[in-house]
């Protein structure tokens, strides 16, 4: 009895240690598990930005493959008829060598879609990008980016996204082959990219308003950083596209003689606003029947996701985009100097025809008749890919009960560019990983 009463006495005149509550203790060992997974992830990310985004202003003389200018080798084929491509003046082959410029925002990838087609059904080949969807955008195009390239490897078509440059491209396909691109009015342009890409625009964060674009178009100056991240999508992006500095003084005589150098390049520059007739005017180019340049509108932008410019903000973004406009204006007069050429009434005709086989095709095909959000979309493999943060590109659902005579053909009409890329055999692990990173964290 007397040993315990002082023991009793001799806990009460120690100290006490005091001791974290079990949960709290638990919370502080979870918080540091998840700075430590945390900071390994960051360093994963910067990693795989490394490799992923090349350096954007790599002179042009570095990138250059070792044989230079040198043209491919050609396999041997069976002889085409030389004649024009115009089939108004008697028979003509189908051009099979094509090399489409892809621009930004511009309906690239229905025109795309359309290619992507027509090289499936010919068999033709394609120079694909190595581990993504484009050729290492926004650095400049090099033959040693397609996937499986070889020294003297020649290819019938190529029509991903790149930064332009000619040499490169040119040493990729015959000498005969059709160069075309797609244009569209540069301000609309700047208002589809401005949405589509301003989240990874780091300068844009600072803009606090509702109407960012509206915030923005005020004052471009006080927010624009040319050499920021991604910037390039927000200041003349086709003149940045085409391969050429996209901030360039509008005095310089440069301008004018880049765009004269588009126009020595290309057989073809299509227009976004005249789509129809610029499908016409390409499969008279090209010799292709109608068939070949039907279509369905792919990723396009839900209505309430495309605000409208006012006629003010139009003209601020038409003049913060000067070298586009010049560009556009230039090409938009030869654009309809070509279908003069072609007539006016025989335009009417096959823009007629081609949007009465669109119709059709579109009752055979598309899950009702329409173009459906995000949600709305069943089938995983017809899902378009959403820009970060938001999911306001439309696609489509596929009919159950198509007949055996459309089935392959609706299926690749409605076909997104991601998912018809790996149908063609593209590796795209790098895209494929990133797809994964955002869908985890629901980006």
């Amino acid at each position: 009895m007397w040993l315990r009463q002082g023991e009793e006495r001799g806990s009460q005149l120690r100290p006490k240690v005091s001791e974290m509550p079990l949960p709290q203790k638990k919370r502080w060992v979870s918080m540091a598990k998840g700075l430590v997974l945390g900071a390994l992830f960051t360093s994963f990310l910067v990693l795989l930005y490394s490799y992923a985004v090349p350096p954007l202003h790599a002179g042009l003389a570095s990138i250059r493959t070792p044989e230079g200018t040198a043209p491919c080798s050609p396999e041997p084929a069976e002889p085409e008829t030389q004649t024009p491509a115009n089939s108004s003046v008697g028979a003509c082959q189908p051009r099979r060598d094509i090399v489409f410029m892809k621009t930004h925002k511009t309906a690239s990838s229905t025109l795309l879609n359309i290619l992507f087609r027509f090289g499936q059904k010919h068999r033709l080949k394609f120079a694909f990008p190595n581990g993504r969807n484009d050729f290492d955008y926004p650095a400049f195009f090099a033959r040693n980016l397609v996937q499986d390239y070889r020294p003297g490897a020649c290819f019938n078509i190529i029509c991903n996204h790149m930064r332009f440059h000619y040499d490169e491209v040119r040493g990729l396909v015959p000498p005969n082959a059709t160069f075309i691109t797609v244009l569209r009015d540069p301000a609309r342009l700047f208002e589809s990219s401005f949405h589509y890409f301003g989240s990874v625009v780091p300068f844009t964060w600072k803009l606090s308003g509702r109407d960012k674009l509206a915030e923005f178009l005020q004052d471009p100056d006080r927010y624009y950083d040319p050499n920021g991240y991604n910037a390039h999508y927000l200041r003349n992006l086709l003149f940045f596209d085409l391969g050429y500095d996209s901030g360039l003084d509008p005095g310089d005589p440069q301008v004018q003689e880049h765009i004269l150098e588009v126009e020595r390049r290309f057989h073809l520059v299509l227009l976004q606003e005249y789509f129809d007739e610029s499908l016409v005017l390409l499969k008279d180019l090209l010799c292709w029947q109608l068939e070949d340049v039907l279509y369905f509108k792919l990723n396009a932008r839900r209505a309430s996701a495309v605000p409208r410019l006012s006629g003010e903000l139009y003209r601020r973004a038409t003049a913060w985009n000067v070298l586009d406009a010049r560009l556009y204006r230039h090409f938009n007069a030869s654009f309809w100097r070509k279908v003069e050429a072609f007539g006016r009434e025989r335009m009417a005709r096959e823009v007629a025809a081609l949007r009465r086989a669109n119709e059709r095709m579109r009752r055979i095909c598309i899950d009702g008749g329409r173009a459906v959000d995000a949600a709305a979309i069943q089938d995983s493999a017809m899902q378009p890919w959403q820009p970060l943060g938001a999911k306001s590109i439309l696609g489509y659902n596929l009919k159950k009960s198509i007949g055996q005579r459309h089935a392959q053909l609706c299926r690749r009409m409605l076909t997104p560019e991601i998912q018809y890329l790996m149908d063609l055999g593209v590796n795209l692990w790098v895209t494929k990983l990133w797809k994964f990173i955002r869908d985890f964290l629901r980006w």
